[in-house]
């Protein structure tokens, strides 16, 4: 479970950083995921009462204000828009190559 996490994690890490790059500083743009991508991963999956789907939305929508708000936190103008942009990117990218990998 950890080095598929670990996977994930790098992935994401390699879609979202450097879109938030152009906006923040490197260790903003790396702390952003890196706070919320192991609560997605591993309490989400641990807690959430519906099913799949259900905790898929939630755990994005939470990734992206989580998100969202440590870029407000640190000066980003339109942080919402570009926590979606990265998120958004990394969740569509991810999708497409695990439907035609397996992977992340």
């Amino acid at each position: 479970m950890i080095s598929a996490w670990l996977v994930g994690y790098l992935f994401t890490q390699a879609i979202e950083v450097p879109l938030y790059l152009r906006v923040t500083r490197l260790k903003v743009a790396v702390l952003a995921s890196t706070l919320t991508h192991p609560i997605v991963w591993f309490v989400f999956p641990a807690v959430w009462p519906g099913g799949y789907v259900s905790m898929l939305i939630a755990a994005e929508l939470f990734a992206w204000g989580a998100e969202a708000r440590w870029l407000q936190r640190h000066g980003v103008h339109r942080a919402a828009l570009w926590s979606f942009i990265a998120n958004g990117a990394s969740f569509c990218i991810g999708l497409a190559l695990r439907r035609s990998f397996g992977i992340p």
